[in-house]
């Protein structure tokens, strides 16, 4: 994503598609006024748009409801822990919410790393990257001070010091350090990671909205504070003005009356979020040997639909320059994947994942739809570059995917499934080389094993 993680495919004609489109029918919702009636189509693309607002502001509460939260400080997430959709347990995590304003603004201190991959990603209050700090996107700062500040603000920052605007007055930062094979070594460099803050600066609230869960998304009630959550942030997509006109058009319609509420209630809950939960990732990724292949994460430009799909399956989605996520959609048959079944990912010899990346590679199983690990008896959720796994006599790498050791495979080359139950990978290609980021390359196909 973003996290990333898998869909169901419907069809093929389903992945040509687009979500937000023209071609769906429109459902006859009731002219109860003299205002304006929003079209299927409409309502489908503000409710999307905002969706994707509404999924930052919801990990934002879940942050800063958790046990010792603070603004502008540095949470150093123990290893194998991620409160959020999809992690990447081959990091030691840091985590923190910034806020800004006129007056003040942060001190972030990124330590100097060599050897393993690390970045300070630094993202906005609807899920884009505003940069990440490391040695290839800073070869002349690659580390040191950094002050990340409010737009057209006047703090006063140290001499040492680079100074980085951020989109609006919040930002999220998710910094990452390889653990390679030493776990000390990476939490002895997360914690030389420091945050002061520059003046005094007291956070907004985040918008009122109601809970909701991937599982059970909102319906009309999205629509019902929309002047307070687009208000909240700033978004720098080109098309902004023009989504957060249709979301105001439909929240007044909404507004209007009993009647006009219960007709776009009708058509989200009965069309719109199922076609989003269910197809909505297969379309916005071109699919290879049932893979979809997100090389178009963390900077979207007008997809908004591909921002909210992030936001939802995988938040916090890094730019590709950084990571190619390959998200699971079928396995070999075009079938969907089930944690009952026997799966093997066969690496040729001479195409092993560490040939195509410049750090690392990895591949987690998730469940699905929460997109969060899966218990198991081993706390075995992943697979990296440098996990101890035994190649085939040729060279080649077979990994397995079952709810059971899988014959023909070293066990140790096992990720447990949850039997029973869906679940997804996500294949994540750290630093790629070219041949990843141009779509040259995907991981072989899951193949079911009978």
């Amino acid at each position: 994503m973003n996290t990333f993680c898998k869909c169901l495919l419907a069809s093929a004609v389903a992945l040509s598609v687009p979500l937000c489109s023209a071609s769906l029918p429109s459902v006859a919702l009731a002219q109860t006024s003299e205002k304006a009636v929003p079209d299927e189509t409409t309502i489908e693309d503000a409710y999307i748009y905002l969706l994707g607002r509404l999924l930052v502001i919801r990990q934002e509460q879940m942050d800063t409801k958790a046990e010792g939260f603070a603004w502008n400080s540095i949470k150093y997430n123990p290893l194998g822990s991620a409160d959020f959709v999809n992690p990447n347990f081959d990091v030691a995590y840091l985590e923190a919410w910034y806020t800004t304003d006129d007056d003040g603004g942060v001190l972030l201190e990124v330590p100097e790393i060599k050897g393993r991959y690390y970045t300070a990603q630094i993202l906005d209050e609807w899920g884009e990257v505003i940069v990440n700090i490391n040695e290839r996107t800073f070869p002349s700062k690659p580390f040191g001070k950094f002050a990340l500040v409010k737009p057209g603000s006047a703090v006063a920052i140290p001499a040492d010091a680079a100074r980085i605007e951020l989109h609006s007055a919040k930002a999220k930062m998710l910094a990452r350090v390889e653990i390679k094979g030493d776990p000390e070594g990476a939490l002895a460099l997360q914690k030389e990671f420091k945050a002061t803050p520059l003046g005094e600066v007291t956070p907004a609230p985040a918008p009122a909205i109601p809970n909701f869960d991937n599982q059970k998304l909102l319906g009309a009630e999205a629509f019902d504070n929309v002047d307070a959550i687009l208000g909240s942030a700033l978004d720098v997509s080109p098309i902004a003005a023009q989504m957060q006109q249709k979301v105001r058009f439909v929240a007044a319609y909404v507004a209007s009356n009993p009647q006009a509420r219960a007709a776009v209630d009708k058509v989200l809950r009965e069309k719109i979020v199922p076609d989003f939960v269910q197809h909505g990732i297969a379309r916005t990724v071109e699919v290879k040997s049932g893979w979809g292949v997100g090389t178009h994460i963390g900077i979207y430009g007008s997809n908004f639909l591909q921002r909210t799909v992030t936001n939802y399956a995988g938040i916090w989605g890094n730019s590709p320059d950084e990571v190619v996520y390959f998200s699971l959609v079928s396995d070999a048959a075009g079938k969907p994947v089930n944690g009952s079944n026997t799966y093997v990912i066969h690496f040729p010899a001479n195409d092993l994942p560490s040939a195509v990346v410049n750090a690392y590679w990895s591949v987690i199983l998730v469940g699905v739809p929460d997109y969060r690990v899966v218990p198991n008896d081993l706390k075995r959720y992943n697979f990296n570059s440098n996990s101890k796994l035994a190649n085939e006599a040729d060279g080649s790498l077979k990994i397995a995917i079952g709810p059971k050791p899988v014959k023909g495979v070293p066990e140790a080359n096992w990720l447990p499934s949850p039997e029973g139950k869906p679940f997804s990978l996500t294949f994540r290609a750290y630093v790629p080389k070219d041949v990843v980021k141009q779509g040259r390359w995907v991981p072989p196909v899951v193949e079911e094993v009978r």
